[in-house]
This record gives structure tokens, sequence and C-alpha cells, in this order.
């Protein structure tokens, strides 16, 4: 697993996402690849903006650790055309180079704050992560999406 800490893992996403055009093409799935670099941007708002997204209750937020958390954050790489929560739904049409700006600026944000801004940091869906789980949920993501797009 790459460690999105890392400034020389965090530059080989970057180098993937600078391959995308808006022409890509995906390989699965049904975004478009300005849709998916929304979609990979809205983990990151929901880590730097919380407060923009509604708060689970108190059940949702308990089943969420419980039984999707672990899926989040474990080493095994998401499988194709999973179900995707409706907060990460981008059904419009998105300014590709905006998108990518943003998420590039997201992965260097992440990277710069380091691992110890993100140990014992709480997520608004899954409670307090150490930051090896906060790696894991970013790192599983970009790979997932980035190959869904040959990168």
């Amino acid at each position: 697993m790459q460690n999105v800490f890392d400034a020389k893992d965090a530059q080989q996403y970057i180098d993937r996402i600078n391959l995308l055009t808006p022409e890509t093409q995906r390989k699965w799935g049904k975004m478009t690849v300005d849709q998916v670099l929304a979609h990979l941007n809205v983990a990151y708002d929901l880590t730097f903006y919380p407060e923009k997204f509604p708060k689970p209750s108190f059940i949702a937020k308990f089943l969420l650790s419980r039984f999707v958390k672990p899926k989040i954050t474990n080493e095994i790489p998401y499988k194709q055309s999973l179900p995707t929560s409706p907060a990460f739904i981008i059904a419009n049409e998105r300014n590709f180079d905006e998108e990518k700006a943003k998420l590039i600026g997201n992965i260097q944000r992440v990277q710069q704050l380091g691992r110890d801004a993100f140990e014992g940091k709480e997520n608004i869906n899954f409670g307090k992560m150490t930051a090896q789980d906060w790696n894991n949920m970013y790192a599983k993501h970009l790979n997932h999406h980035l190959s869904q797009f040959g990168v």
C-alpha cells in the first residue's frame, strides 16, 4: 500500500492524475473522468470541510464505523462497480481542469500535513481513525479510480 504521507508516493499519484485528459475513457463504471475527479475530491471535502455534510445519526455512525470502516480502511483493493455512498455520487458534468487541480492540491495538502496530523483525527462517518486508516482509505480510493481510467 502506498503511503499518502510520503512525498514520493504522493507525487506518483499526481503523475498518474496528470496522465488523465478530458477524453480519457473508463474501463468500468458509470462516471466520466471529470465526475470521478470530483468524486475523489469528496473524500477530502469530508476530511477538511465536514460541516458541509449532514452528520450521520448515532445509529448510522455506529453501523458505519463497525461494518463499513473496516472495508474502507483495510488493505484489500476495492472491487469494480461497488455501490457508492450518496454523498459521493456525482451526477452532473464537472470542470475537468478545476477538479484535477483541486485533487492534486488535496493530495499535496494531506502529504504536507503529514501522518501526525491524521493520527486520531475524527472522520464524520467513522469516528476517530488512525493515520494508517486515513492512509489506506485515501490510497485505496485513488488506486481504484485511477485504475478505472487506465492510469
